[in-house]
């Protein structure tokens, strides 16, 4: 039987976001794969967990530690995968050896616990209900400008990282591509000493960092596009829709009963129907 490769996720920050289960799955596996060995010996030392075998596993290293981790699992051993903070496998090369261990057969239990992106999508005021994560744009100018041009329609919610030094370069491109009246949110050190979430427009964003120093790891909220209205379309249906309130104040309803009915049936705004009923009538 295989052992289980358990997706364990670390404190951002606070080091009591730490669940009592991932202590547990800590505690219990035979060896641990980590982003930095020394960062998550450090972390052990801190919560007070017993020290395990830790091997390094990261962007570089990841396609022959890999499956060096794989032969063990397949061997029986329990592993736990962590970064140095937060969810592994998400934006990170936890990903690929998941997609080793899946037609393996190989058992990947995600232990729950903090994520950047979530924890500011929460806190953004920005709609919660659809968005999708971006993570960090390349460096590549070329690259980036493609990224950019391909979410100019994107309607959900965009989560973006970015690194202090280059948050400023970062804003220009947004502004630039989603233009200045779009809203951001942006969370920097979250769970930590100095959190902070701030909620502005992308050119109020630009200019405030213009004038204030980046610190800490960001994540950017960025609003999705504005529905396009068909305003052919729009003018028809309120013109049916005065239409369908005049014949109930001739069938003996009121101004604003004869609104309130049709606002509700044909779902136009009811203010601006009433207006426009009065208007009518003037």
């Amino acid at each position: 039987m295989p052992g289980t490769l358990y997706l364990v996720a670390t404190p951002i920050g606070n080091l009591g976001d730490f669940s009592p289960r991932a202590r547990e799955v800590m505690s219990e596996v035979d060896f641990i794969a980590a982003e930095d060995t020394r960062v998550t010996k450090k972390l052990m030392t801190a919560l007070d967990l017993p020290q395990k075998p830790l091997v390094s596993y990261y962007e570089h290293n990841r396609r022959q530690r890999g499956e060096e981790i794989l032969a063990r699992l397949l061997g029986g051993e329990n592993c736990a995968l962590v970064t140095d903070a937060g969810t592994p496998a998400v934006s990170d090369p936890g990903e690929d050896l998941v997609a080793l261990c899946a037609p393996e057969g190989v058992p990947v239990i995600p232990i729950p616990g903090c994520c950047a992106a979530v924890c500011a999508l929460a806190a953004s005021g920005l709609p919660t209900g659809r968005w999708c994560f971006e993570g960090f744009l390349s460096v590549n100018k070329k690259a980036r400008r493609e990224h950019l041009d391909a979410l100019k329609d994107e309607k959900r919610s965009m989560i973006f990282y970015e690194a202090p030094h280059k948050l400023r370069a970062t804003l220009d491109d947004l502004c630039a591509a989603f233009g200045g009246d779009r809203r951001i949110s942006l969370s920097r050190e979250l769970t930590k000493l100095h959190e902070e979430t701030l909620r502005m427009t992308l050119a109020e964003a630009v200019a405030y960092f213009a004038e204030t120093a980046p610190r800490g790891e960001f994540v950017m909220i960025v609003e999705g596009a504005p529905d396009v209205v068909d305003e052919d379309a729009e003018d028809d249906r309120m013109a049916r829709a005065l239409e369908a309130v005049e014949k109930r104040i001739e069938n003996g309803e009121t101004l604003k009963d004869a609104v309130k009915m049709v606002s509700a049936d044909l779902g136009v705004k009811k203010n601006a129907l009433y207006q426009l009923a009065l208007e009518a009538q003037e």
